[in-house]
């Protein structure tokens, strides 16, 4: 490699869409605006009604309420920037900017999905050990398992960023994406380029393998138990209270499977992007939705507050 190529880059040019241009961009630029501020509102309407009404204060919408709190987060990491990159069509990041960007991204999808097997445990006591469920799903274990949540993200995500410090970048400083993830980092790097992909790869198996097969087992035992019911009725209730859950697991984890164990070249790119999408700033959005509409507590909760402030609009 001559010389040119082995100057030290300095900071990351974020491309985007690059074949998104004009007034499709500004399209797509005021769509990604309302979603974003609506995606906010709705998690912020989760977190806050949570908070406030007695009758959710149970470990089921505790562990819903911390997961809106990681969505939210999500979105103020990567979205703002983001709809700058797409606003400029193109925008630079500082290096530091950069991987600051990935830590925080890859710290807060650890916690998701330690957050959805968590969970998981939940429905399983709930649905297989009901009569001991509330004594061993107490306060303490509930706060217990959500602090584990967040420090093993971002304890483990330390090492994808002391791994991302490691290599030299060199030569071509374009980022083909919308925001820094961790997979183009492994093609700008001029050293350390196996040791950052050995170190990714085997960073996945407590991130997103074992959690996943943790689900599993977890929902094996709860069909079994919900199929062992007597009643159509019992077996209808109790699988409404997992099927929510099941919805927002099979799209969080199937959307980051495919966008970390499909090899990414020029060909897919673009529908590595569109899955991007789907997990950064799709899923925030839907996810409230689905445990909200599905959930007949929730449900009646938010009937009577909009009721009591129709009431008190139509006094006014």
């Amino acid at each position: 490699m001559d010389k040119a190529n082995q100057s030290s880059v300095t900071e990351f040019i974020v491309l985007g869409f690059p074949n998104v241009t004009g007034y499709k961009a500004l399209v797509l630029f005021i769509t990604l605006v309302i979603v974003y501020i609506l995606t906010l509102m709705i998690n912020t309407m989760v977190i806050v009604v949570v908070t406030i009404k007695s009758q959710l204060h149970s470990p089921m919408y505790f562990f819903l309420q911390q997961l809106s709190i990681v969505e939210y987060i999500f979105l103020l990491v990567i979205v703002p920037n983001m709809l700058r990159v797409i606003w400029l069509e193109g925008a630079t990041m500082s290096i530091a900017g950069c991987i600051t960007q990935a830590y925080v991204y890859a710290s807060i999808g650890c916690t998701e999905f330690h957050l959805l097997t968590v969970m998981a445990y939940d429905r399983y006591l709930a649905i297989c050990n009901p009569l001991r469920y509330t004594t061993i799903m107490n306060t303490k274990l509930q706060r217990v398992l959500v602090v584990y949540c967040w420090v093993f993200g971002f304890f483990v995500s330390q090492i994808t960023l002391n791994l991302l410090l490691q290599p030299e970048y060199c030569g071509s400083n374009v980022i083909d994406h919308f925001f820094c993830d961790l997979v183009p980092f492994i093609k700008l790097a001029c050293s350390f380029k196996v040791g950052l992909q050995l170190g990714i790869l085997i960073l996945s198996v407590p991130i997103i393998v074992i959690p996943f097969i943790l689900i599993i087992i977890s929902y094996i035992c709860v069909f079994v138990t919900i199929l062992g019911i007597s009643s159509t009725t019992g077996r209808k209730k109790a699988f409404s209270t997992c099927s929510s859950h099941i919805t927002v697991v099979s799209v969080v984890f199937v959307t980051a499977i495919s966008i970390y164990s499909v090899p990414v070249n020029e060909n897919t790119l673009t529908i590595n992007k569109l899955i991007s999408m789907l997990y950064v700033v799709v899923s925030p959005l839907f996810n409230p939705f689905i445990y909200c509409l599905r959930n007949q507590e929730m449900r009646d909760v938010l009937e009577k507050i909009f009721r009591i402030k129709n009431i008190k609009n139509d006094e006014k």
